[in-house]
């Protein structure tokens, strides 16, 4: 089959390899029919995430039809069309009984890995690194889901890929960072980042009840997409102190909860900004924090900082000191899609939310490297990227 593999820093390409085959009885088989190149596998792409070997296949957020399952799975058939969760999740362990997916303890074969840099590892990722699992992703024809029996969720027919492809990442990941905000009525909520996992949380804060929400990034067709869809309030970060402002904004107290969904590549042209770019360049350091920093600082008293965006290594200079002041909440991690995949499917059937708003270009998956290129280099042309391992799905024909 033919899928997207990464060979380095900046070089992706469509390679032929092997097609996947059942390995576990709880396995099944996908023919992918939409896949989306995602945030975070920039951070792949531009190199800074370790444990990245040449030849792996990327892809995360993908979608398709079952056309082979193990013994042990038995809540699907062949022509299921699914959504796959990006984390892989055993079902049965002591976090995946308590909802918390991301953190499954028997679905990562390389644990010590994780754990020899976090003390511990979360689940295994698709396509996201040997550190988190080494599972081939699903920038491809075809992909193996492990744990198929727990992880899939089944689409209804009437539903085309591009209103439900992003259960699969971005839009739980956007909700869970609203949700993680303990949103009361009447609350302002700062989002910075206006990507597309940014404009997922922009809409899924008012969902979940909040006020005012207080939009901060630098690119113009970004924050347009965020007033026009998430009717939300903008800053540009080029052209204003976001402290200054959002204290001006919100009478002096600031919002009553941040979120970041910017993570570990943060642009800024302040001078903490300008220091982690020198430090990241010189491999000083691991992640550039100014997004974060700035939530931290812009945060009301006893207010709440959600981090959605992805952080891979060691904090420089981080103001816990301004967070111990102000007596904030910390919530973050990856996403628990499993949690998420069923409600959130309800919302979009019954119109509550269309995240195919997000799409601004479609490609073949022939043309994936190209898509990378795009979505680094010209943000203000590209929110996010869809491919076509397979042609057109079925649903997309209606």
């Amino acid at each position: 089959m033919k899928a997207l593999c990464w060979y380095g820093k900046k070089n992706v390409q469509v390679s032929n390899v092997p097609d996947p085959s059942i390995i576990n009885p709880r396995d099944a088989i996908i023919r992918v029919t939409t896949t989306a190149i995602c945030g975070s596998d920039l951070h792949l792409y531009d190199g800074y995430i370790p444990t990245m070997q040449k030849g792996d296949i990327l892809g995360h957020e993908f979608m398709g039809e079952v056309v082979e399952v193990g013994g042990g799975v038995n809540n699907l058939n062949k022509g299921d069309r699914v959504v796959v969760p990006f984390t892989i999740a055993c079902g049965r362990c002591f976090f995946c009984k308590r909802e918390l997916w991301s953190a499954c303890d028997n679905s990562n074969p390389n644990a010590w890995t994780a754990e020899t840099l976090y003390g511990s590892t979360g689940s295994a990722l698709f396509g996201y690194s040997h550190m988190m699992g080494g599972y081939a992703g699903g920038q491809a024809e075809y992909v193996r889901v492990p744990f198929a029996d727990v992880g899939p969720v089944k689409i209804p027919e009437e539903l085309p890929d591009e209103k439900v492809l992003f259960l699969s990442d971005i839009f739980p990941t956007g909700y869970q960072a609203a949700e993680n905000c303990n949103i009361q009525p009447g609350d302002t909520v700062a989002v910075w980042g206006c990507g597309p996992v940014g404009q997922c949380a922009i809409k899924s804060a008012y969902l979940l009840g909040a006020e005012r929400v207080i939009a901060i990034d630098h690119v113009p067709a970004r924050l347009r997409l965020a007033a026009e869809e998430g009717k939300a309030e903008t800053l540009n970060f080029d052209d204003e102190s976001i402290y200054n402002k959002l204290t001006e904004m919100t009478g002096g107290m600031g919002p009553d909860a941040c979120i970041d969904a910017v993570g570990l590549e943060a642009h800024g042209n302040t001078i903490d900004a300008l220091y982690d770019r020198a430090k990241t360049a010189l491999y000083l350091a691991t992640d550039r924090a100014h997004a974060l920093r700035q939530a931290i600082r812009a945060c009301r008293k006893g207010g709440t900082v959600s981090v959605a965006g992805v952080y891979g290594g060691f904090l420089d200079k981080f103001p816990f000191g301004a967070a111990f002041a102000k007596g904030l909440t910390f919530k973050m991690g990856q996403t628990n899609v499993h949690k998420y995949l069923r409600p959130l499917l309800k919302l979009i059937e019954d119109g509550k939310i269309d995240p195919s708003f997000l799409i601004t270009h479609r490609l073949n998956l022939a043309d994936a490297a190209e898509g990378y290129d795009t979505f680094k280099n010209n943000p203000d042309e590209c929110i996010k990227v869809i491919l076509k391992p397979n042609g057109l799905s079925r649903s997309a024909l209606n």
